[in-house]
């Protein structure tokens, strides 16, 4: 399993940004291997992450080579005031179970949907 962790400081974000910005997410959850995302923000510095999780790294770079993914990366300045991608390979995921998670499996006797 693979992570694309987006970190980014936002700039002022137009109608523009929203469309294209829903039309990658609906690209990433139509692409076969996209298993999820979540998103931080950090209210000290205002940078906020996105992190997808990917069943491998094909999949992910499905996304990266998506024609609405370059157009985003190459319009990036207009909306954000810098960023960085942190490409990681998931070893291991583990925890006690209290924390619903994406990646952790359902507790005993449930499914997720």
């Amino acid at each position: 399993m693979y992570s694309a962790t987006f970190i980014f400081a936002k700039k002022q974000f137009d109608d523009a940004f929203h469309r294209l910005d829903q039309t990658i997410a609906a690209a990433a959850k139509s692409l076969p291997g996209y298993l999820g995302e979540e998103t931080w923000e950090n209210t000290g510095n205002g940078l906020v992450s996105n992190v997808y999780y990917w069943d491998s790294l094909d999949s992910l770079q499905a996304l990266i080579r998506h024609p609405a993914h370059q157009e985003a990366k190459a319009a990036q300045a207009n909306w954000l005031d810098g960023y960085k991608v942190v490409i990681s390979e998931v070893v291991r995921t583990y925890g006690d179970s209290r924390i619903d998670h994406l990646l952790a499996p359902p507790p005993p006797g449930t499914t997720r949907s």
